[in-house]
């Protein structure tokens, strides 16, 4: 019995053998259009990456070189000659605002432009409101105020910095014991800038509040000066 049971045995092998082959013969070509397909994707994002890269190297090379010029009207030209789209534009026009030579209009104008571009990454554009805000001064506390409020929320990307301008509205207000508090709620906040903490400490031994630890001597030192 042994000998016709192995018979069946191979011929059933057999069979599936060719059946595999034939459907390897007429379906084999989708798993090799499937590999290529992945190492062509692959391909095509290591070259788009590498072209992002270089693009990135490119601007930054051509933004250093123009913004070493010593004159501010050659340096203003030569930044806005160079090529830019995207966020670059957004990096662009932050640089030209920053330089402004005395044209404070004009740089608050460009900023005013990108804070309401929404087309820009949104670090982009509350980074141009607040150096708006901060160019002018002579605004309204109340017109300041609503201009940096928003960008004080949770999760924004300038909210620490939004967060001391607001304190030290407080105290140009008048309203002293709010603006300690507000600035010495700053000093705890463990994630932010040290810079930051050590101007809102600074602030609040000036306007004669007590920090829960003892300020650093040149905070002090700061203050009574």
């Amino acid at each position: 019995m042994s000998n016709p049971e192995s018979f069946v045995d191979e011929v059933s092998e057999a069979v599936r053998r060719d059946k595999l082959y034939a459907s390897f013969r007429r379906y084999g070509w989708i798993g090799l259009v499937v590999v290529l397909a992945i190492v062509g994707g692959a391909a095509w994002n290591e070259w788009q990456k590498s072209q992002a890269d270089s693009r990135a190297q490119a601007f930054g090379d051509a933004v250093l070189t123009a913004i070493e010029s010593p004159d501010a009207a050659a340096r203003a030209k030569a930044l806005a000659a160079v090529p830019a789209d995207g966020s670059q534009l957004a990096v662009q026009k932050l640089l030209a605002a920053t330089d402004v030579d005395g044209d404070r209009a004009g740089a608050v104008a460009a900023l005013d432009a990108l804070a309401g571009d929404m087309t820009q990454p949104e670090t982009y554009r509350d980074l141009a409101l607040l150096k708006s805000v901060l160019l002018q001064p002579e605004l309204a506390l109340a017109d300041r105020r609503a201009k940096l409020e928003p960008l004080a929320g949770l999760g924004r990307p300038f909210s620490l910095l939004a967060r001391e301008q607001l304190a030290l509205m407080l105290a140009e207000e008048g309203k002293t014991a709010e603006a300690i508090a507000a600035l010495t709620e700053l000093t705890q906040v463990t994630d932010a800038p040290g810079g930051l903490r050590q101007r809102a400490g600074a602030m609040v031994v000036a306007l004669g509040g007590v920090l829960d630890e003892p300020a650093p001597a040149e905070l002090q030192e700061g203050a009574s000066e």
